[in-house]
């Protein structure tokens, strides 16, 4: 098509996550940016930089680097072309698909309180017969083996500004009585299940999913900027843009909550990704441990992908992205070394992950 070409999507370990049609527009970005960063390492400034360069003005980034289990943050601001430094390790971002390490930490804190077996079937919790009496358990939606499609198809996406807002329970009980259709039971990443997945989890403890995740989560490990509601956090929230510099709207979740709705902070992550250092946090271990081989490359626990390090570690990573915003969390147990990345520009998805992966090899993990 004249004027479009087609875009390779990958992680940041190079596998292709899918594909799409780009049209081409003249950038009304300026990219002849300057480098305020002076304060911080030369490596890390010029990695930030290089690759933060075409972002617009008042973009920020809140990046954590630990490394030996030793944390340092890294906040950056663009203000008139410059990009500055910012303490804004207490500042709140969406996270987006983050969230499912989240939702699958609750189930895992779930099964080792035994309230509920991984390999138990969701169906018993629901009033009704799912279509063609399919059967779905905590596990495989989880791990994205379930067969379910990324999204369910009566989610309405003409609002793709705030596409999640309005699918609330009632829409998602007429999908899985009257639609529901499963591909093969592989690896098939589902913001569905993830979403199902969560809650069911809270129709299982008689709550709100919410109420579980602030019980499991946050109250336990305290991530206290952390939350499932904007109200609770207004004076503390980086406000979302386009890739023009425009503020967009957050997005608020319903029913699918579990698949991406958590905002918080790296200074929260850094708690979590600690917590998950510690052997004593056997629900966590239990997150990461593998359930299904995707290839030769990559394993997913509960929500985590797994890779293999250059030092033939054990790598856990995540990303997410929301109408505004984009994620990236790795960690490396053994070695006590993990980076996040919160950014308030979602259409910049790809260059936070290559960030992600340049701080990978300056740490050397």
């Amino acid at each position: 098509m004249k004027n479009s070409i087609i875009v390779i999507l990958t992680n940041i370990f190079n596998k292709i996550n899918g594909l799409f049609l780009l049209k081409l527009f003249k950038s009304k970005v300026n990219v002849n940016k300057i480098n305020g960063l002076n304060e911080y390492p030369e490596k890390i400034s010029n990695s930030i930089f290089s690759l933060s360069s075409n972002f617009p003005n008042n973009t920020q980034l809140s990046i954590a680097i630990i490394q030996n289990e030793e944390v340092n943050y890294y906040g950056i601001i663009t203000i008139n072309d410059t990009i500055k430094p910012i303490k804004n390790q207490d500042k709140v971002f969406e996270i987006g698909s983050l969230t499912k390490v989240f939702t699958s930490s609750v189930l895992a804190t779930l099964v080792l309180e035994k309230k509920i077996n991984l390999k138990d079937n969701i169906n018993k919790y629901f009033s009704f017969k799912f279509n063609n009496d399919i059967k779905l358990n905590f596990q495989e939606l989880a791990n994205h083996t379930s067969g379910l499609p990324r999204l369910p198809r009566n989610l309405n996406l003409i609002d793709n500004k705030n596409p999640y807002k309005n699918y609330g329970s009632k829409a998602l009980e007429e999908y899985l009585l009257k639609i529901v259709k499963l591909r093969d039971k592989k690896y098939l990443y589902s913001n569905l299940g993830a979403g199902l997945l969560g809650h069911t989890l809270g129709i299982s403890q008689k709550k709100n999913f919410n109420e579980l995740l602030q019980e499991k989560i946050f109250n336990k490990f305290k991530m206290d900027n952390s939350c499932t509601s904007l109200k609770d956090i207004e004076n503390k929230l980086v406000k979302g843009l386009d890739k023009k510099g425009n503020e967009v709207p957050n997005w608020e979740f319903d029913v699918l909550f579990g698949g991406g709705g958590i905002l918080s902070t790296t200074e929260d992550l850094v708690k979590f990704v600690k917590a998950n250092f510690d052997s004593k946090n056997k629900e966590l271990e239990l997150t990461r441990f593998p359930t299904f081989e995707v290839n030769d490359k990559m394993k997913i626990g509960l929500g985590w992908h797994i890779f293999k390090s250059i030092n033939n570690n054990n790598l856990f990573w995540h990303n997410g992205g929301t109408g505004g915003y984009s994620s990236q969390l790795l960690m490396d147990i053994e070695g006590k070394n993990a980076i996040i990345i919160l950014s308030n520009v979602s259409e910049q998805k790809n260059k936070v992950e290559k960030l992600c992966l340049e701080l990978k090899k300056i740490i050397g993990f």
